[in-house]
């Protein structure tokens, strides 16, 4: 009798343990953290030994170190588009056929289309509590300046604080100007020809050669006048109609004010946590660090090694241990899975006026932010989930930013979508240690829409060999950027094409230093075959869609313009500080 009572004591216990078990990796809240163009040497956990980042190297201690965690693409805009549908952005017309590979304005009429799924719409639909706080850079609005096509809560998030664009110099006073430069050299010859066409006319007209009436001329100049008041208006008021900080679908400060900016954050952040302490939720806390403009307030600023770059990660690494803290408080933390990545790497060439270096490290590898070397896509990766995930464990597999959509979905319960290609992969199986291999044997890296390189992880070989068909030219030549240009782009003279493509084994040279050859690699063309194979099995899957980058999607659009006041009023209003806010009025 004993016996079979210690028996039945112990299948009870063991039917507990599962049950706890099985309850645990079900329905967990989800915090997804990511910062904005930190290198992946900025960071202790890293190899970082000059800037402090405890909070976030707590999450590599108390979880998973992924070292081979890879953007789906080196941009912000369609990089955050594969992060949140785990798909490339190729398939949903978030990467562009232009030299603009980002949302620039607010009032630009493309966005993440709304026929596209997000890890945010299913967790909702599963009742997940959902917020996005910070940087969305995702679009804003369609047809209208309220209609919201593009906006946070057409894409399954309930809750939005921040920016609905991105954080430029030109939002912050003192910083200069990222357009400046261009704008100068994208004007000055169409004003050189437009003068000389307009003064020869004049001297035609004059001499008696041709009739040109004067009304034409009149007109002629009347649109040209226009044309350039508009745009010296635009670029002149750049901070107010762009810069702007939003709570759902109000305006609540605009321009905006950096002062304790990411205190604010952090404080939505654990006060959405507190809300929610009784049911599932999921949080994307999308930082503005350590995207220019940088700042970082009084109880940071001058405290690192590393000017107001260290500055920003520091004061960025505080905000993730008070989101830690909330957690511990609320006795969250055995029920939470914590995300720590970037949304590309480092953005090398960001130089102050005053010749500080404002980009971060991106530790020994090549290139930076906007290029497909290592250094612009290879981004950190850090899961905590304690219980479930090996602590302090490293896994040198490839994997993608895409591979979260997959992971949280199955964990919410939710299904993956079957009416189209998911290109991530669920990462638990990894994370538990259940499997060593990754489930990407091969990573597609796109230069906006163009197909720059491919990674091919053979199943039965440690090798990891990526083939280039172009690589953006550097400037200088024997500088690690495009300096002149102050990002690389993808297309004609910024570029060089390689046949037979450039060849590289990551498992021995990660550094991308020296081109393997038919001569140092008896595989070299056997590779290239099933790289190819691979391309035409891909390119297969992929479907026409509309291009939410072209011209007509990025030009800024006075009907779309947001505003708080009116125009008249420089669009003002600061109810951050006070007062109530209004619902925002066109432009």
């Amino acid at each position: 009798r004993k016996k079979m009572g210690l028996l039945l004591l112990l299948i009870i216990c063991q039917y507990a343990i599962n049950s706890v078990k099985t309850h645990s990796v079900s329905k967990p809240n989800i915090i997804l953290l990511m910062a904005d163009d930190l290198g992946i040497g900025d960071l202790g956990c890293y190899g970082n030994r000059t800037l402090r980042t405890p909070n976030i190297d707590r999450l590599a201690e108390e979880g998973v170190t992924l070292t081979q965690h890879i953007a789906a693409s080196p941009l912000c805009t369609p990089s955050r588009a594969a992060f949140l549908t785990g798909r490339y952005p190729i398939r949903s017309g978030m990467a562009a056929f232009s030299r603009v590979g980002v949302f620039l304005f607010s009032a630009s009429s493309g966005g993440l289309p709304s026929e596209e799924i997000t890890f945010s719409k299913l967790l909702k639909q599963k009742g997940y509590a959902t917020a996005l706080i910070g940087k969305w850079h995702l679009g804003l609005n369609c047809e209208s300046s309220n209609d919201f096509c593009h906006h946070p809560h057409s894409h399954g998030f309930d809750y939005f604080y921040g920016l609905p664009v991105t954080n430029f110099r030109d939002c912050k006073p003192g910083q200069g100007s990222v357009f400046l430069k261009g704008v100068q050299k994208a004007l000055v010859i169409p004003i050189q020809i437009t003068g000389i066409a307009l003064v020869s006319l004049a001297i035609v007209q004059y001499s008696g050669l041709l009739k040109v009436p004067f009304q034409a001329l009149g007109y002629c100049l009347l649109i040209i006048t226009i044309s350039l008041v508009v745009l010296i208006f635009f670029f002149y008021h750049f901070r107010h109609l762009n810069c702007f900080l939003m709570r759902d679908h109000q305006i609540i400060q605009q321009p905006l004010s950096y002062e304790n900016l990411t205190q604010r954050l952090t404080k939505e952040a654990m006060q959405f946590i507190g809300r929610n302490a009784n049911a599932p939720f999921l949080l994307v806390l999308s930082y503005l660090h350590v995207h220019t403009a940088l700042y970082a307030s009084e109880n940071f600023k001058g405290k690192s090694k590393h000017g107001l770059y260290g500055d920003a990660v520091e004061e960025m690494d505080w905000s993730v241990g008070q989101v830690l803290d909330v957690l511990e408080k609320h006795n969250l933390s055995d029920k939470t899975l914590v995300y720590f990545t970037s949304d590309q790497g480092a953005h090398v060439e960001e130089i102050s006026s005053a010749g500080e270096v404002h980009g971060g490290y991106n530790g020994m590898y090549k290139g930076g932010k906007s290029t497909n070397w290592e250094g612009g896509i290879r981004v950190p990766g850090l899961l905590r989930w304690p219980g479930v995930v090996q602590p302090g464990a490293y896994i040198d597999e490839p994997t993608s930013n895409m591979d979260i959509f997959p992971t949280i979905v199955k964990l919410a319960d939710a299904q993956l979508p079957s009416d189209r290609i998911i290109d991530g992969h669920d990462l638990l199986p990894l994370l538990q240690g259940k499997v060593t291999r990754s489930k990407h044997e091969f990573l597609f890296h796109y230069c906006n829409a163009y197909l720059n390189a491919v990674r091919w992880h053979p199943g039965n070989s440690e090798s990891v060999w990526k083939v280039f068909f172009f690589t953006p030219n550097f400037s200088p030549e024997d500088s690690n950027g495009c300096y002149d240009s102050h990002v690389c782009f993808c297309h004609g003279g910024f570029i060089t094409r390689h046949d037979p493509p450039l060849l590289f084994d990551l498992s021995r040279d990660p550094e991308e230093k020296v081109p393997l050859t038919p001569e140092t690699e008896s595989r070299f063309y056997e590779i290239l075959r099933v790289v190819h194979q691979a391309i035409d099995n891909h390119t297969r899957s992929l479907h026409a869609v509309p291009n939410q980058l072209s011209w007509n999607n990025l030009l800024w659009k006075p009907w779309l313009q947001l505003c708080c006041s009116s125009v008249f009023q420089y669009c003002y209003c600061d109810y951050e500080s006070g007062g109530s806010p209004v619902e925002v009025q066109s432009g």
